[in-house]
């Protein structure tokens, strides 16, 4: 079991990692927050399979609970969902000095954190991930939001957890398309940021995913979770070095937003944003030719939904001027230089290159 240390503005918060960690919630809550009742917010599948035992466990420690759960899937997170999370909590009476815990994946924790931050102005928010995508990128940096019909995470805040609680043993109950959403971004850790991660997953990739290797699966965890609290830590509202972690976001919000939020879950949309980066990464002279076809063999044997048959990049060029990253100054894309290298350039002709890149995939 490891603690990493997250340092932001506002002070830092712990993340602790390991295989059983999770029987620790009750002595982290009492350490970190100050009020004696929480609510947990959780989608029904997390919920029947952890609700009611993490319920159990909190008030044989003396703490008061309650349990909120919704539809699963990335269309839950939406104004509509949100408005209704808030109603139930005050409704329940939940204060300000209470806890909330986001028990699930991306999606609980974009949403519960993004109610936490709002809330009363602000209750204390608690990660507890329960997929590897979570695990590995999402549960740290205090990023949270919801969807707009125009583009994903438009509406959010900063919000940093009092703890994140990250125990690899819940991923056994983990759908095989969630491990390779998961497993995404864990590639775009390497990719952008460490080659011995990039070596290790072109080695090991099938056994993590199968949870075969699970010396490899917590190195990958704790590795990914190691450098996104170096890059958070630098640059907790990316202004700056955060931005990197963008790496392939912005075609694959684009995507998901275009498909409706109905076919990719988030990961598996990331791996065409990724293949997508690589491709203008290669074009633009930034990669070797070499390197892009190493990328597409590790990228592919990521198995995700295919490209839509009528989907156009004027469609998703379209979706990528509302994406969250564009500034005044345009729209800018996380390229590739070398396994763990990249570097960050201003985009135009992005409807072409995506045109170019489509011939590319459907050839």
């Amino acid at each position: 079991m490891i603690t990493l240390d997250v340092h932001t503005g506002g002070g830092s918060y712990p993340v602790v990692i390991g295989t059983g960690s999770l029987t620790r919630l009750p002595e982290l809550l009492e350490r970190h927050c100050p009020g004696r009742t929480v609510a947990i917010i959780s989608d029904e599948r997390v919920a029947g399979l952890y609700g009611q035992g993490i319920r159990e466990m909190l008030e044989s420690a003396g703490t008061s609970v309650h349990l909120y759960h919704f539809s699963p899937g990335e269309n839950a997170k939406n104004s509509g969902r949100l408005n209704d999370l808030y109603t139930w909590l005050i409704e329940t009476g939940i204060r300000r000095d209470d806890g909330i815990i986001a028990l699930g994946g991306g999606v609980t924790g974009d949403l519960a954190g993004f109610a936490a931050a709002t809330y009363l102005r602000g209750v204390p928010l608690i990660q507890v991930p329960t997929s590897l995508l979570a695990m590995v990128d999402s549960s740290v940096g205090g990023k949270t939001g919801i969807n707009h019909p125009l583009g994903k995470n438009l509406i959010g805040a900063f919000y940093s957890p009092r703890f994140v609680l990250i125990d690899p043993s819940l991923l056994t109950t983990l759908h095989p398309r969630e491990m390779t959403s998961g497993l995404a971004e864990t590639v775009k850790y390497g990719l952008i940021c460490d080659p011995q991660l990039y070596a290790l997953l072109e080695q090991r990739l099938e056994r993590i995913a199968s949870l075969e290797d699970s010396d490899a699966v917590s190195h990958a965890v704790q590795r990914c979770c190691a450098l996104k609290a170096e890059v958070v830590s630098g640059d907790e509202r990316e202004n700056g070095p955060r931005r990197i972690l963008n790496f392939g976001h912005t075609l694959g919000h684009a995507l998901e937003a275009e498909t409706g939020y109905s076919i990719y879950r988030h990961g598996e949309a990331i791996v065409w944003g990724m293949r997508w980066a690589c491709f203008i990464s290669w074009q633009r002279g930034c990669i070797p030719e070499e390197l892009f076809l190493r990328t597409e063999r590790l990228l592919t044997r990521l198995i995700v939904p295919p490209l839509p048959a009528d989907i156009t990049a004027n469609a998703l060029a379209g979706r990528m001027l509302h994406d969250k990253k564009q500034s005044s100054a345009g729209l800018s894309l996380v390229l590739v230089t070398g396994i763990g290298r990249v570097r960050i350039e201003p985009v135009t002709g992005h409807a072409k290159l995506t045109e170019r890149w489509l011939a590319h995939v459907t050839a």
